[in-house]
């Protein structure tokens, strides 16, 4: 048998990790601390509605599909994919939809009715983003980031301006559209990175080729459908899944992981440690002082992505103009920025977002009902409060309710909040956050936490906080990236 592999964590990143290391002849066991895997994916039933707990965005189907391949698989033998049109909707006041449609001459025909003359420049910018998304996606989120050097071959340096990497995502977009509405469409993917538009690299408009150019698409059944095929992966490899299984302790001797202790008193032997859990948290909780990567200080130094604040709503009717996904721009998305990155607070007038799978996929709630997944993006490290969440579930239900022209609250049989707290019991969320490290200049690439302790010759990272970053396909490939250096280096 193989080497023995203790994987914490059964995130994306912890799955796809543990899958390719199984693959490769290891001995692979997973500790998840809850009841089911999937991290922040997992989903809960109640009522005959199924809510998706976390993501809801189902972006680069690329991405899964080179997952699913490395092993002989179709992402069609685990999940059915549909792709979304409209993709998504965005409201920015009474009577004021903007509908992004999913082909091209439709979405051309968007852009030129709110700013005459204003294809060429969409061609121009989406080529761009392409270009960039390629790169990207080729040279750079494979690399495991050890050091600057990774990045030193002259094809490389040559694409770091082409691919504007020091250049901002807002002043590229306002160079190329006047109106202000594109502009929000255009900026709105990078919300939940990290940063304001004005600070995050304009590499990330490849996010918008992700985008409108390679479409939004849903897995019928919800995306814990993803969780649900790759635990099914996973266990046709031979990895050992244990659940309710929290992490106490890395046990080190000599600079060397020997084994991992949990919570319900049983002990794992180890050759190699992967922690797919928050990396804060193994690191600071998990290891001795002398056996850290980072000290407090540079921990509370990082730039996070934001914390989310969700509701998972049941409605007892169907409900009308709304899509799968829906944005809410009807107050000053500035502001919002600014209150979740510039000056930390709950907002006073937030932006919000929408999801109501239940549109596309009747099985996720009864007959004649529709399920509703909210989210207000807002700065992690918050205290929130059932007052807090209170408040704001008044005040987004009072504006989906003017703004798309229907009673929606009267209709609500289930209702349930989560925030900051939950993140925190139940993934050991520093600070809350919901996406992981801010995808700023100075946490791009080798600048972020290693993959791999400094300290402990057999440990190693992977997830959300460390390369290439958040976002559901960056953990997908964070697990491979640290399964190729394991296997580079062990074998």
């Amino acid at each position: 048998m193989g080497k023995k592999v203790v994987v914490i964590g059964s995130g994306f990143a912890g799955l796809s990790a543990a899958c390719h290391l199984a693959k490769a002849g290891y001995n692979v066991t997973i500790l998840e601390k809850n009841e089911m895997a999937g991290g922040r994916a997992r989903k809960f039933e109640v009522d005959g509605f199924v809510f998706d707990m976390g993501p809801s965005w189902y972006w680069m189907p690329d991405v899964f599909e080179s997952f699913f391949a490395a092993f002989g698989k179709k992402v069609s033998d685990y999940y059915q994919l549909e792709r979304l049109d409209p993709s998504y909707s965005v409201w920015f006041g009474p009577s004021d939809r903007m509908q992004v449609p999913a082909k091209m001459p439709a979405l051309e025909a968007l852009f030129e009715a709110s700013e005459p003359g204003s294809v060429p420049n969409l061609r121009k910018f989406l080529k761009e983003a392409q270009y960039k998304y390629e790169v990207g996606m080729n040279d750079f989120v494979q690399k495991p980031s050890h050091n600057i050097m990774e990045f030193a071959d002259m094809r490389v340096l040559k694409s770091l301006f082409r691919i504007q990497m020091f250049t901002s995502l807002s002043n590229h977009v306002r160079r190329l559209f006047k109106n202000e509405q594109l502009i929000q469409l255009l900026e709105f993917p990078v919300l939940f990175l990290g940063a304001t538009p004005q600070n995050t690299p304009a590499l990330y408009s490849l996010m918008n080729y992700a985008d409108m150019s390679l479409g939004t698409w849903y897995p019928m059944g919800g995306m814990h459908k993803i969780v649900e095929g790759m635990v099914s992966l996973a266990t046709e490899l031979g990895v050992k899944i244990e659940l309710n299984s929290e992490v106490k302790a890395i046990n080190i001797q000599n600079n060397v992981a020997h084994s991992v202790q949990t919570l319900n008193g049983k002990q794992f032997d180890a050759d190699i440690v992967v922690g797919g859990a928050d990396y804060h948290h193994i690191d600071t909780q998990l290891l001795e002082q002398s056996e850290r990567n980072y000290s407090d200080q540079y921990w509370d130094k990082r730039a996070m992505a934001p914390s989310s604040l969700l509701y998972y709503i049941g409605v007892n009717k169907r409900l009308t103009n709304l899509n799968h996904h829906n944005l809410f721009f009807d107050e000053d998305f500035n502001q919002h920025a600014q209150d979740i990155y510039s000056n930390p607070d709950w907002p006073k007038k937030p932006l919000f977002y929408t999801s109501v799978p239940s549109i596309t996929d009747p099985s996720v709630a009864p007959d004649g009902c529709e399920n509703l997944f909210l989210l207000i993006p807002v700065a992690p490290g918050l205290e929130d409060s059932e007052a807090v969440r209170d408040h704001y579930y008044d005040l987004i239900m009072d504006r989906l309710e003017q703004l798309t022209g229907q009673s929606i609250r009267e209709a609500v049989v289930y209702k349930r909040s989560y925030a900051h707290s939950d993140f925190v019991k139940d993934y050991h969320a520093f600070k809350g956050n919901a996406y992981g490290l801010a995808n700023t200049l100075l946490q791009t690439a080798f600048l972020k936490p290693k993959l791999k302790s400094k300290k402990v010759k057999n440990l190693y990272y992977t997830g959300q906080l460390t390369v290439p970053g958040p976002g559901v396909p960056p953990s997908l490939i964070s697990g491979e990236v640290v399964a190729k250096e394991i296997i580079k280096n062990f074998n």
